[in-house]
């Protein structure tokens, strides 16, 4: 049932487990140029439990942005050069990634273990492969659980649906709201599908969703997993948060200062990893949650989180692709007519909308759709305002859906 033995460590094996693989990290970063001067002069010997390591500065996603500027494309902060690795990615910002080939470098075996997908299964991977990492994340993992893969993408549902019928796929892996469009698609052309599990990330998985998935005889879970870290935390059969993963310690600090909270309070998601190919250390991941008090029933034994609980910042995540305040100002600054914008996400049904409101003297709203495309990476609702016709509150990106 267990993916290996690190699922069910007792307290004190991960204690002394830690405490020899975090001052070994740390002191592989030491070596980097990205942290010569956050981590200078730290005795990485004495970093050996969480009591430690929350001592250290947060690495922030904006502070690896001007990194990157400066010395592209890892900003120093890889244990390789570019060449070095298998893939280089790049995520909206843009910001840049590296990504290995080998056995489950990124660790999404774990989650695909836990959702029971294994030898025997296809996995119909609907995550990008264009640019971001999502799709080679998700195919690194079946590989490491001896699944196929289709290697779908995104887009073309009619195709998808067609292929998962004529392949004979037994799981889905995407985006949570982009199966029901599969399989909605599938029930039109009159083809029946054999997807029974589907492992999803990148959205919000909303209750009634789940729902209807199980209605339909498949078992959905989900994952918090991001570009720059891998798997992070995973549901399991238990269905009853998050369990963290086993290469990676999680710290839930207050907003801005990296102070932990206390146990079961909401903070924002900080986040440092054993990768030694990519040693990031508290990296702030933006991301609020929470600790969830005693272990998993499913006999997983690690620290477990709520899962996504909202931004501790404005950036906010549609369809799948985090939409940031610097993109919004991007879009103002293509076009001189544009006095302001806001991006407002929400729901139709269960799918994500974004629709983007333009302050603008500008009459025809089909004049913009190009730049949002370029400048967001999504399509979305253009609906033009008058000068003066939205709040001056501060906020450029609003997020009205419900997430109880």
């Amino acid at each position: 049932m267990y993916y290996d033995d690190l699922e069910t460590r007792s307290a004190d094996e991960r204690a002394t487990a830690l405490a020899e693989a975090l001052p070994t990290q740390i002191a592989r970063a030491q070596k980097l140029p990205g942290y010569a001067t956050s981590l200078a002069g730290i005795d990485a010997a004495s970093v050996t439990d969480r009591a430690a390591l929350a001592a250290l500065p947060v690495l922030r996603k904006s502070a690896l942005v001007s990194a990157q500027g400066a010395a592209a494309p890892f900003g120093g902060y890889a244990a390789r050069p570019a060449h070095g690795f298998a893939h280089v990615f790049q995520s909206p910002g843009p910001i840049y990634e590296p990504g290995g080939a080998e056995h489950d470098w990124w660790r999404l075996g774990r989650f695909l273990n836990a959702c029971g997908i294994g030898l025997g299964d296809i996995v119909q991977n609907c995550f990008g492969y264009h640019l971001t990492p999502a799709g080679m994340i998700f195919e690194n993992g079946a590989r490491a659980v001896g699944a196929a893969v289709l290697p779908a993408g995104t887009g073309q549902t009619e195709l998808q649906a067609r292929a998962a019928h004529d392949v004979g796929v037994t799981a889905y892996a995407g985006t949570p709201d982009y199966l029901k469009l599969i399989l909605e698609k599938a029930d039109e052309m009159g083809l029946e599908l054999r997807i029974a599990r589907a492992a999803v990330s990148g959205g919000a998985l909303f209750p009634s969703l789940r729902q209807f998935y199980a209605d339909r005889g498949i078992s959905c879970r989900q994952c918090y997993a991001t570009a720059d870290l891998g798997m992070v935390a995973y549901e399991s059969e238990a269905m009853e948060g998050m369990i963290c993963d086993e290469q990676v310690i999680v710290e839930i600090v207050t907003p801005g200062t990296g102070d932990p909270v206390a146990p079961g309070e909401v903070g924002e998601l900080v986040v440092t990893t054993l990768n030694p190919d990519y040693p990031l250390v508290r990296f702030a991941t933006g991301d609020m949650s929470a600790v969830m008090e005693g272990e998993s029933p499913c006999g997983r034994t690690n620290l477990r989180i709520k899962g996504w609980m909202g931004r501790a910042d404005q950036t906010t995540k549609i369809k799948g692709m985090f939409v940031r305040p610097e993109q919004v100002a991007a879009l103002v600054a293509k076009h001189s007519e544009i006095d302001r914008a806001r991006v407002v996400a929400s729901r139709d049904g269960e799918m994500d909308v974004m629709t983007v409101r333009i302050e603008t003297v500008a009459e025809d709203p089909g004049a913009y759709a190009g730049t949002i495309s370029e400048v967001l990476k999504l399509k979305g609702i253009v609906e033009l305002v008058k000068p003066g016709g939205l709040p001056r509150d501060g906020v450029v990106i609003e997020d009205t859906r419900q997430y109880d």
